[in-house]
C-alpha cells in the first residue's frame, strides 16, 4: 500500500504462458498505466449503480460514465496502436447538427454515461479486459511505429503519432479522468483518494 489511503500501488501482472515480462521502458509504461487505472478503480469502489450514475457536481460527468468513457477511449487507442486511424469514422465536426447528430457522435456522447441497462461491475470487468489487451500491446508492439491521426479539430492536420505517444496520451487521459472521478466521489460521499 502506498500513501494514497488504500490505493493499490502495484497490480499483479497477468501473464499468459507465452507472454514475455515487460522490461525497461515497456515495464515503466505498463506500470504507470496500471497505477492510474487503480486510482480510477479506487474512486468507484463500493458504489451502487445508482450512485455511479449520479451527478454530484455542475459537470455532466458521473463515476460510471467516466469508467465507461475511459474504457472506450483505451479500446480506441489500442486499435490505433495496431492499425492507425483507418477504422475511425470520418466526421465533419464543424458541421454537426447537434440536435440530430450522426450515429458516431451520438455513440460518443453515450460513451460518457452509464445507461440503465448497464452496471458498474460490468463496465469494470470490460475495462479490465481492455486494459489487459493494452498492456500486452505495450509489451509487444514497436513503440516507434507511427500512424496518421484521425481527422478531428483537436489534432493537427496530417500529424502522425507513434505507438509510444499514443500510450503516453492514454496515460494522460486515464490520470486526468481519475482526478475527475476523485472530485466526483468526494462530492458524493466524502471519500477521496488522497488526504
Amino acid at each position: 500500500m502506498g500513501p494514497y489511503r488504500g490505493v493499490m500501488t502495484t497490480t499483479p501482472e497477468p501473464t499468459s504462458p507465452d507472454a514475455a515480462p515487460a522490461t525497461g521502458e515497456r515495464a515503466d509504461l505498463v506500470q504507470a498505466l496500471r497505477r492510474h487505472r487503480d486510482f480510477l478503480r479506487f474512486a468507484v469502489r463500493d458504489l451502487t449503480d445508482d450512485q455511479a450514475r449520479q451527478r454530484t457536481t455542475v459537470s455532466e460527468l458521473t463515476l460510471g460514465g467516466l469508467v465507461k468513457h475511459v474504457a472506450d477511449t483505451e479500446a480506441q487507442w489500442a486499435t490505433f496502436m495496431q492499425e492507425g486511424a483507418g477504422t475511425a469514422p470520418d466526421i465533419d465536426w464543424e458541421s454537426i447538427d447537434w440536435s440530430n447528430p450522426p450515429a458516431e457522435v451520438a455513440a460518443y456522447a453515450d460513451s460518457h454515461r452509464l445507461r440503465d441497462d448497464e452496471t458498474l461491475a460490468g463496465q469494470l470487468e470490460r475495462y479490465d479486459e481492455i486494459a489487459q489487451h493494452t498492456d500486452e500491446l505495450v509489451r509487444t508492439l514497436d513503440l516507434d511505429a507511427a500512424y496518421d491521426l484521425p481527422k478531428a479539430p483537436w489534432f493537427e492536420p496530417g500529424a502522425q503519432w507513434s505507438v509510444r505517444r499514443a500510450v503516453l496520451h492514454l496515460l494522460a487521459e486515464t490520470s486526468q479522468h481519475a482526478g475527475h472521478a476523485d472530485i466526483i466521489r468526494e462530492s458524493l460521499d466524502g471519500q477521496k483518494t488522497m488526504g
